[in-house]
């Protein structure tokens, strides 16, 4: 099914509706929707304006196809709103008001929810709120969540940050922008959102967090429209395809981003932001003030780069995302694609629980611990099974086991696990387990204490290694190994990599930052770990 959503008429409305009754003959459009002013303002009406309103309601100005306008924040003439009023939102044949705060379905089944009008406080109040005037409220927009969903969103005003993250460019008049737009937004989680604006712009499509019982990903595409006949000929009028009953995709698209509109009112300053980075093991840079050393204080989860909400998250190294815990392929990898023949991609993975938490144990909620701690081991189990399968039919040296690591402190930013594949014959042989027990040696560190139950819950600070291997007869091997972290001693926070660094002979890669790859490169390894890690990803079951 195709439609088409047009900007502001600014009442040139026999040209624009000329010009859609020639795409239309060519396309065969369900049904259009006009995003912008259909009229021009009352108060500054020209008479060629004027003349437009009184032959389209006289029936002169044919209207090629059923479509809806909005109600945008100009207002309308006097007796378009008489018309509407007696002839209950219709204007004229195929043309239909959608109101300052509608839902409407149409006859193809596609869900529209408006809201129209600039935002405004004023009373709930039916004296003072008329049906026409160019205004909506904080009721307005609470009434309209109640909707649940929508195929398509209209709103006259922009959601709040919704070019945080983007790359797109803009042309144009700076557009209001709106709080409860942007909550609107997340709440409907629609296909499209439309707007209007002096200048055409157009958002990477971003996908929402998922609820508990969510199938696939939300993916909203926000599009602005500029007005007909803009100076600069950017684009007025946007034509699609949508199939409201597509189930969502099952894993994110290339180039989808995550949603910048979850952490709307929330952000600091740029300046106050902690020098947190996603692959730094959590660590922030102490800063000066008054010649005193001061720890910056730790990021919220809107600026926490491994929580889902900041909108500045690499989303195209996200592989897998679960109900409590989800996989990214790593920004800086130690290993390559070429590392694992077998693999034929990096395979250095982090297992991220959603809720935002230093450790563990500091999940507050009793059933979220439960369900993060199994869901994180399930992923490592899925990625343990992967490796060993893609090694199965290798020559010796091409069959992999895998080492685990976390390091867990109550000062922390936001746990995560570290997975990466190693040679199974480095783990049989005992290496892989005398490396981190030399390394640590050689560093005055305490002595690692062995955990017999790979399960059980280690209390305090610590660091943690779990080393997995298949053998020949099909059982698998797990050792666990716990290095308590104290005050005593400063733990170098890229421990567990420059010992598996030395052990695969990766020492030029010792550090992430020195590993750095294109977003193109990071997206093919990416996808290269999807497809190879499909048949053992649960969260795509249904």
């Amino acid at each position: 099914m195709s439609t088409a959503v047009i900007g502001a008429v600014n009442g040139q409305i026999s040209a624009v509706f000329g010009k859609l009754s020639a795409l239309h003959a060519k396309n065969a459009f369900a049904f259009a929707i006009i995003a912008g002013e259909l009229f021009q303002t009352p108060d500054n009406a020209s008479d060629e304006a004027e003349t437009e309103v009184d032959q389209l309601l006289n029936g002169k100005i044919e209207v090629p196809l059923p479509t809806y306008f909005a109600m945008a924040r100009g207002g309308m003439p006097a007796r378009v709103a008489e018309r509407l009023k007696d002839n209950a939102g219709e204007l004229c044949p195929n043309l239909y008001f959608l109101g300052r705060r509608t839902t409407v379905k149409t006859s193809e089944g596609v869900r529209i929810v408006a809201l129209g009008g600039v935002h405004a406080n004023l009373p709930n109040d039916k004296e003072v709120l008329g049906e026409f005037m160019p205004v909506h409220t904080d009721n307005d927009v609470k009434i309209l969540r109640g909707a649940n969903n929508a195929d398509i969103l209209v709103t006259s005003e922009w959601p709040a940050e919704i070019r945080t993250g983007s790359q797109a460019a803009y042309t144009g008049e700076d557009p209001v922008s709106q709080q409860g737009v942007a909550e609107l937004c997340t709440r409907l989680k629609p296909r499209y959102h439309f707007s209007c604006s002096s200048g055409f712009f157009e958002r990477e499509p971003f996908f929402h967090t998922q609820d508990e019982d969510s199938v696939g990903y939300q993916i909203t595409r926000f599009i602005s429209l500029a007005p007909y006949g803009n100076p600069n000929k950017q684009k007025w009028i946007y034509a699609f395809s949508l199939d409201p009953s597509a189930a969502p995709p099952v894993t994110i698209p290339s180039g989808v981003t995550a949603s910048p509109l979850s952490f709307v009112g929330k952000k600091r300053k740029a300046e106050d932001a902690p020098g947190f980075s996603r692959y730094s093991n959590g660590d922030s840079q102490p800063r000066r003030q008054n010649n005193k050393r001061r720890r910056a204080p730790p990021p919220t989860p809107q600026e926490c780069f491994f929580c889902l909400s900041n909108p500045n998250i690499a989303a195209h190294l996200i592989t897998s995302i679960g109900n409590s815990a989800y996989l990214t392929t790593a920004k800086g990898p130690l290993s390559t694609s070429t590392t694992f023949p077998t693999l034929g991609f990096p395979g250095h993975t982090l297992i991220i629980p959603l809720e935002h938490a230093p450790s563990i144990a500091a999940i507050q909620d009793t059933d979220s611990k439960r369900d993060t701690v199994a869901e994180m081991q399930r992923y490592r189990n899925a990625l343990q099974q992967m490796v060993a399968a893609r090694g199965k039919d290798a020559p010796e040296t091409g069959k992999l086991g895998a080492v685990t690591w976390d390091i867990t402190r109550a000062g922390g930013i936001h746990i995560h696990w570290q997975f990466l594949p190693v040679p199974q014959d480095l783990i049989s042989k005992g290496l892989v387990e005398a490396a981190f027990k030399v390394e640590a040696e050689n560093e005055r560190y305490p002595k690692f204490a062995e955990k017999e139950n790979v399960d059980e819950e280690v209390e305090g600070d610590y660091f943690k290694v779990t080393i997995w291997s298949q053998e020949e007869d099909g059982k698998t091997k797990e050792k666990v190994l716990v290095l308590p972290l104290d005050p005593s001693f400063r733990f170098d926070l890229q421990f567990a990599r420059r010992v598996l660094a030395k052990l695969l002979g990766l020492e030029k890669r010792l550090h992430w930052q020195d590993c750095a790859q294109t977003e193109e490169e990071e997206t093919k390894d990416a996808e290269a770990f999807k497809e190879a890690f499909k048949l053992f990803d649960f969260s795509l079951e249904e």
